[in-house]
């Protein structure tokens, strides 16, 4: 299962009152990034909620062609940014705290220990692939990428 289907709307009752409308709490969901990513349903949320929700979608569901919504976008930016979390030295209760605070979101800090330890093991599998096809450029790649999260 991807991190990004155990990512959720923080606050996700709250949510649902003030749309009126019922969503899932998957903040990756269809459902839920089509009612982020239309605005229509955001005017009806209380200011502080609407600032976090729009910065969700500007951050992660605003691609220039609106099909890439449905073809892993969003789930590749979002990857990337806790990847950028982990790069700049935060553990993944730090992590939490930090896309809580962006975003609105939570995970559980074990499901970001895994999904981290499942990209430094990634990046090793390259490292190794790298070696043995003689790529020199993409095993140094991997290996610095691979230290930067390992570190962290």
């Amino acid at each position: 299962m991807a991190i990004t289907d155990k990512v959720y709307l923080k606050n996700h009752r709250q949510i649902v009152s003030q749309l009126e409308t019922s969503i899932p709490k998957g903040a990756f969901k269809g459902a839920t990034m089509e009612v982020l990513y239309s605005g229509d349903g955001l005017a009806k949320l209380d200011d502080a909620t609407r600032d976090r929700l729009l910065e969700f979608a500007t951050d992660f569901l605003d691609c220039e062609d609106p099909d890439d919504l449905y073809t892993g976008y969003p789930e590749r930016q979002f990857v990337r940014y806790l990847l950028e979390l982990r790069a700049q030295g935060l553990g993944p209760d730090a992590i939490v705290d930090v896309m809580t605070d962006d975003y609105m979101l939570y995970a559980y800090p074990g499901d970001v220990l895994s999904f981290l330890d499942r990209a430094v093991r990634r990046l090793e599998a390259v490292e190794s692939l790298a070696a043995v096809e003689g790529d020199a450029e993409m095993e140094r790649r991997a290996a610095e990428t691979r230290r930067a999260l390992s570190n962290g």
